[in-house]
């Protein structure tokens, strides 16, 4: 993991931590999504979930607070990353930026 990787992944295991719903969520899940975020793809598929509905309702049993301030419409690793003020690092290489919420490179 490079240096810019691993603020990235601290950044984002501090905000799931700070919103994790008990122990395991703060020790076990949110350094595993915050790891997990760094893919390629998109969160719900290297999270191993079929969509990003079952996506949704892993945030929101883990996670409840930060689930219900997520709009609706923007992808929950579009919406981790802006909460850390940074952009994920498959932005830049992802067909879906004209179909994800305000997904626009700067």
């Amino acid at each position: 993991m490079n240096a810019e990787h691993k603020k990235m992944y601290d950044a984002l295991t501090q905000l799931l931590a700070s919103y994790s719903v008990n122990d395991f969520a703060k020790k076990n899940l949110a350094p595993h999504v915050a790891l997990v975020s760094l893919g390629m793809n998109h969160l719900y598929e290297d999270m191993g979930f079929e969509s990003r509905t079952q996506m949704g309702l892993f945030m929101l049993e883990n996670f409840p607070e930060l689930a219900k301030q997520k709009p609706k419409e923007k992808l929950w690793k579009k919406f981790l990353y802006e909460k850390i003020d940074a952009i994920a690092p498959a932005c830049a290489n992802c067909d879906d930026q004209l179909t994800c919420f305000r997904c626009v490179m700067p």
